[in-house]
């Protein structure tokens, strides 16, 4: 009787245990319960950029300013960048053997600053936000070049430059926590070619705010067991008819970096409603086809995923403490879709769209 009872089971097995299960849609949508229904709601603008590092050398600063222009005119009230938090690489940094390679690449050394502060990150961390909880009306010169240095220390260096943008240029010089090397060094990102400075920063001090917001995460960085074999997969994978369409389309818009107009095309090609879909079936779609037997692709959609959803956490947590407010996030196009999915679901975020922004 046992044996007939376990072949039974066996044969339901067969029949239904590799069935692929029925799909099921969550009734609660929490996207469609939208509150408060009083007060100022809080909006939300995700601006994709290209990474202004990796553009052609014909690409110019003072090209970007038809793009300042539309966001100006937007008016955001907190602005927040794809950066890692001083908090998070100190983090990262106790752990070499998963993260060396991430902090080498998304990481700053703070040890010049902490040489002039005399501070450690979570030390220079409290006390920048103790400055800014007290942050008189019309703050002096020193008071700006002392959290300058404080935001150096704690390894937020967009929010400095916004401190050294609003700086009068007699004023720009060492003192209060800022030596010489540190001068130079805000000097250096002044015109470092990174949209966390030229568009985050500039545009946070024409708008006479105090700073920006770091919302960048690595922690869901793995290294690979085999990373030449994953390496390999991925790109193999990213060779496909989607990919070649993306680069197509680039090449021809980086023909025209040298103009204001060619700038300004890009960015509204990487905000458009038809990049979302190009982007997943070039990259994320076609990795989760990917077919090794240690699911490569599938590792690295599920990191992408993981990511964007920290992103995303960190992004609603500033403006948890900030209701009622235009929030502009500025990151690599591939994340736009994304962050603005996830934070569609949220109840008291409206995406406002970047391509009507942009025209």
């Amino acid at each position: 009787m046992k044996y007939l009872i376990l072949s039974a089971l066996t044969a339901i097995c067969v029949a239904s245990c590799d069935a692929p299960p029925k799909d099921y849609t969550p009734p609660f949508d929490t996207s469609q319960y939208k509150g408060p229904q009083k007060g100022v709601q809080n909006q939300l603008l995700v601006l994709g950029s290209p990474h202004l590092s990796q553009l052609p050398d014909s690409f110019e600063i003072v090209s970007l300013t038809p793009v300042m222009d539309r966001l100006t005119a937007w008016q955001p009230e907190m602005i927040a960048i794809e950066a890692v938090s001083g908090l998070d690489c100190e983090f990262m940094r106790s752990y070499p053997i998963r993260y060396a390679k991430s902090v080498e690449y998304y990481c700053w050394d703070t040890a010049l600053a902490r040489n002039a502060t005399g501070l450690s990150v979570a030390q220079a961390q409290a006390q920048a936000q103790s400055m800014l909880d007290g942050w008189p009306e019309n703050p002096s010169a020193a008071n700006r070049r002392n959290l300058a240095a404080l935001f150096l220390a704690s390894g937020d260096r967009a929010s400095a430059l916004v401190q050294w943008l609003r700086l009068p240029e007699n004023e720009r010089r060492a003192g209060d926590g800022l030596d010489d090397v540190l001068v130079e060094y805000l000097n250096i990102l002044r015109v470092k070619p990174n949209e966390n400075y030229q568009i985050a920063a500039v545009l946070a001090a024409r708008l006479g705010q105090e700073r920006v917001y770091p919302i960048d995460d690595h922690i869901a960085d793995i290294p690979s067991k085999d990373p030449d074999a994953y390496g390999a997969a991925i790109e193999k994978a990213w060779k496909n008819p989607a990919t070649e369409k993306r680069l197509e389309a680039y090449d021809i818009l980086n023909k025209d970096l040298a103009t204001s107009e060619g700038l300004l095309a890009m960015y509204q090609v990487f905000n458009s409603s038809d990049q979302a879909p190009l982007i997943y079936q070039s990259d994320f779609g076609a990795a989760l086809e990917e077919p090794s037997k240690l699911g490569f692709g599938r590792n690295y959609v599920g990191y992408w995923e993981t990511r964007n959803l920290r992103m995303s956490a960190n992004i609603r947590h500033v403006i948890g403490q900030n209701p009622g407010r235009k929030t502009l996030v500025i990151v690599g196009a591939s994340h736009k879709a994304y962050l603005e999915s996830y934070l569609h679901q949220m109840h008291d975020i409206r995406i406002v769209d970047a391509e009507t922004i942009l025209k």
